[in-house]
């Protein structure tokens, strides 16, 4: 059973977290010149495996930066699919992660192997397997609803 205070503290973690994508989001989606070129092209432990997104997928490869970000963040701020945006925003988390680093060091060297990246990426998961968006969410609203009873393998998504 969640009580009432864990609640309360679980949506707290899922607006933060929006906030975080949404505002990366807005950088992006709003900005015509936005490219993923200039951040991995500077990558160093694993510039072999980033620096394939610099060529000729970088157009799409931007897009779909951008607007994941924007998706994940709306998805954490309504309290909707939280269980699949969570997920997907840790994946994007521990990629950012890999390009920053320059073993053992995470883009400086005060941070060594771990920094906000991971642990952004712990409290996704965590959200993700405690249904965050059920609670103050679209996730219990729907969850809720009958077509749940018509559709039980909608409730691993959304409830």
């Amino acid at each position: 059973m969640t009580s009432d205070l864990d609640k309360k503290f679980l949506l707290a973690l899922r607006l933060l977290l929006a906030w975080t994508f949404l505002y990366a989001a807005s950088h992006q989606v709003f900005d015509p010149a936005f490219s993923v070129v200039g951040f991995l092209s500077h990558t160093k432990t694993f510039h072999g495996l980033f620096s394939i997104f610099t060529g000729s997928a970088a157009p799409a490869i931007s897009f779909l930066v951008a607007y994941g970000h924007l998706a994940i963040g709306l998805s954490l701020l309504t309290g909707l699919l939280v269980r699949l945006s969570a997920p997907c925003g840790a994946a994007i988390l521990m990629l950012y992660w890999m390009a920053h680093m320059d073993f053992p060091y995470i883009s400086d060297e005060n941070n060594f192997i771990v920094d906000y990246h991971v642990v952004y990426a712990v409290v996704l998961i965590y959200l993700a397997v405690k249904g965050a968006g059920q609670f103050y969410g679209l996730d219990g609203v729907f969850g809720r609803s009958p077509a749940m009873a018509r559709h039980p393998a909608l409730k691993k998504v959304l409830a």
